[in-house]
């Protein structure tokens, strides 16, 4: 996902939950699904660490982007532990998340 107002709007508008260890962002989206994986520089000062992060998380969403169902969304992951964790639970998080948006399902009111 890329632009500052959409991004901003995201973040503004959109429902939020924890999937440890994850925070996720979501809204309904016209158009297709975008994603934003994000890895805190307050808490790995090394970009090798932030960019391995992101790099699960994206592999995670495609390996399992099917559990969203058939919606379009605008998506934020955010990394919130404090230490890195293995690609099994970073998959499991994604997982538990895509199937909780999917549940509650893209509305009628998307802008």
């Amino acid at each position: 996902m890329c632009g500052q107002e959409r991004i901003t709007a995201l973040y503004k508008q959109g429902k939020r939950f924890t999937s440890w260890p994850l925070r996720v962002t979501w809204q309904p989206a016209e158009g297709e699904t975008q994603v934003l994986v994000w890895a805190p520089k307050s808490l790995f000062k090394r970009a090798v660490k932030r960019n391995h992060l992101r790099r699960l998380m994206r592999e995670a969403y495609r390996l399992h982007q099917e559990l969203a169902g058939e919606g379009h969304y605008l998506l934020a992951f955010n990394y919130i532990d404090k230490d890195e964790q293995p690609f099994a639970v970073i998959e499991k998080a994604i997982c538990k998340a895509l199937t909780k948006i999917a549940s509650q399902g893209p509305t009628n009111h998307v802008q």
